[in-house]
């Protein structure tokens, strides 16, 4: 072998030792932005919405929304202390009747939800449900399988100080809690700190409302209640009305590009961000986020300040985090969180048969 070979070979050799040797690099969690981007911004007062788009979707249209099951029916949510057998179908059901046990376990934060439909439940959490003991919001992404029987739901409670009876539980199609409350719901999981974050948003309404609606939104201690106020439903209208209007103008086009979810802003600072994976799920969805957004907006002092489609897009692309934690149910679904620099991202995955795509990112600043 010539020296030159000899030499070439001997810096080879060192080459894969240093390789070898050299520490590894430190370990990032991280779930990919699936080529999202944001669009130009869509404003009104102190809120501003930048569309998102996607080069890949999927479909959808075998999963059932909670809006969809409590109004067909199909879904029952109870106090955990209610739920008991379910009586065998009969000839023209379409689905069993849930038989109510004597007694009263209800809890808190604690719910049963049973799913009688043949399609999988989305449940996203902030999503609220009204009546029972209490008003509750979901306290994760989960998804109830199809003819569930009878299951556990985490909840918290956005309506201190009551505790008693008043019908069925239902679902009206505005309630999302806003961003704030959703934080303390999804990341602190702590009921004292949510209780303590809808005071403080009872508190700002009513102190903005005039003479009348204060004393009203003063008495009630439930949050859908005091987003269901007239006068507060006025205020989310004129900065949901005009959004909604600059959207359904912009619909078609839209569409043809794959919208999938949104980025939302309050001051010009970003704070949220909701990502599904088809246009369809997005807009089952869209009415209920932007009334949050809305709600958030004007709980809070406004600030002439924007932001901008590039702010968006550095917010949608950094999903890298220094840690990351991750449950699910075989064949059901996974639940990722990361925590990253400044950021708290949660993706739901489905893992039923024929599907294995993320079915919802949320992002929040921190």
């Amino acid at each position: 072998m010539s020296r030159i070979a000899k030499l070439a070979l001997l810096t080879l050799v060192l080459g894969l030792i240093s390789i070898v040797l050299q520490p590894p690099a430190p370990a990032r969690a991280g779930i990919p932005s699936s080529g999202l981007k944001a669009l130009a911004p869509i404003s009104e007062g102190n809120l501003t919405v930048f569309p998102v788009v996607t080069d890949s979707i999927h479909d959808t249209s075998g999963f059932l929304t909670l809006d969809e099951g409590l109004q067909s029916g199909e879904v029952v949510v109870s106090e955990a202390g209610r739920a008991g057998l379910l009586r065998p179908r009969r000839n023209g059901d379409l689905h069993p009747e849930l038989i109510f046990t004597p007694g009263d376990g209800a809890e808190v934060n604690r719910l049963v939800l049973v799913n009688h439909s043949s399609r999988p439940l989305i449940l996203l959490a902030g999503e609220i449900v009204t009546g029972g003991k209490q008003d509750r919001v979901v306290a994760q992404d989960r998804i109830v399988p199809a003819k569930s029987g009878a299951v556990d739901l985490g909840v918290f409670c956005v309506e201190p100080h009551r505790w008693t009876p008043r019908g069925e539980f239902v679902s009206k199609n505005a309630p999302i809690a806003q961003p704030s409350v959703r934080r303390e719901v999804m990341v602190q999981r702590d009921q004292e700190r949510v209780w303590a974050r809808v005071g403080g948003v009872l508190g700002g309404v009513a102190a903005a409302a005039p003479a009348p609606a204060a004393a009203e939104l003063r008495a009630t201690s439930s949050y859908a209640a005091a987003m269901e106020n007239h006068d507060v439903r006025d205020k989310l209208r004129q900065l949901t009305a005009p959004i909604e209007h600059s959207y359904r103008k912009l619909q078609d086009q839209l569409h043809a590009q794959k919208a999938v979810g949104v980025v939302a802003a309050v001051n010009g600072e970003i704070i949220w961000a909701d990502i599904f994976p088809s246009p369809e799920l997005f807009d089952a969805y869209w009415p209920k986020l932007v009334l949050s957004y809305a709600a958030e907006a004007v709980t809070t002092e406004k600030v002439a300040a924007y932001a901008d489609t590039k702010q968006a897009q550095a917010f949608l692309d950094d999903w890298q985090g220094s840690r990351s934690k991750s449950e699910s149910e075989e064949g059901v679904y996974r639940s990722t969180e990361i925590a990253g620099n400044g950021f708290a991202a949660f993706r739901l995955t489905s893992l039923a048969p024929h599907t294995g795509f993320d079915v919802h990112d949320a992002k929040m600043a921190q």
